[in-house]
């Protein structure tokens, strides 16, 4: 496969020096273009060099990366995004499936997201991480709007309104959509999905499920009880998530 070309947008020289040697160094399938240091070079840059690959610091002064992408319009290339910040972009950048680095840059993880992305390429993937990302930082102060699930044929784009309930699987997860019959099958446990999706409306009632509480029609009294779902599903809530569960409702 040919190189990648490549840009790096961030407003801080060390960082864009350290990422430049680790890119030499460690990917030699990846050949940097430009090294920018703020978003009005990193437009200039894109549009000289229409790069396959950007590197793109989230928090820099005067906007952040996000405000780069929106600037960009239609985005013909994949981005890794770099954060020193552990902050609200996360959640988004999950949901959306998106290739991320927390700084200070660990190697083997730069590494594994340049071979991710050349992954896909070679797959003709035309799942647009960076679309659905947007959405879901415009919907930061609310509820994010979708998540993309990966599926062993590909991606699936789920709006998050429309999961009924996840079943954790050993080691994967079902999704129950609303409206549809059969679960998506998606290769991760359910306690990512529980970290993951909004807490606002997603609850832990049992080990085995995380049920949007949005879809309860009915729960039923007992030792810890049952919850009766939307779609006629019956799920039991453990004795330990039940005052959780009653507290959600405002019934305990």
């Amino acid at each position: 496969m040919d190189k990648l070309t490549a840009i790096l947008v961030d407003d801080e020289q060390d960082s864009r020096q350290i990422l430049a040697s680790y890119l030499a160094k460690y990917c030699p399938d990846v050949e940097l273009l430009a090294a920018c240091k703020n978003i009005q070079e990193g437009l200039s840059a894109i549009t000289q060099h229409q790069p396959d690959l950007l590197f793109l610091d989230i928090e820099m002064p005067y906007g952040t990366g996000f405000d780069l992408l929106e600037q960009v319009g239609e985005v013909n290339f994949e981005t890794v995004f770099v954060t020193a910040y552990d902050n609200y972009a996360i959640q988004a950048l999950n949901m959306s499936a998106a290739y991320y680095l927390l700084k200070p840059v660990d190697i083997d993880e730069l590494i594994q997201a340049v071979a991710k992305i050349k992954s896909e390429r070679t797959k003709n993937s035309e799942i647009s991480h960076v679309k659905i990302l947007l959405d879901n930082i415009k919907e930061t102060h609310g509820r994010p709007k979708k998540i993309m699930l990966p599926t062993f044929e590909g991606f699936e784009i789920v709006p998050i309104d429309q999961i009924v309930y996840c079943e954790a699987d050993d080691n994967f997860t079902k999704f129950h959509l609303k409206g549809v019959s059969k679960p998506l099958l998606i290769s991760k446990t359910l306690k990512h999905f529980e970290d993951l999706l909004p807490t606002s409306n997603f609850l832990r009632i049992h080990r085995s499920s995380l049920i949007n509480i949005e879809y309860v029609i009915r729960y039923t009294k007992g030792k810890g009880g049952y919850v009766t779902m939307n779609n006629g599903t019956e799920l039991e809530v453990s004795p330990k998530k039940k005052p959780q569960f009653l507290e959600a409702f405002r019934l305990s």
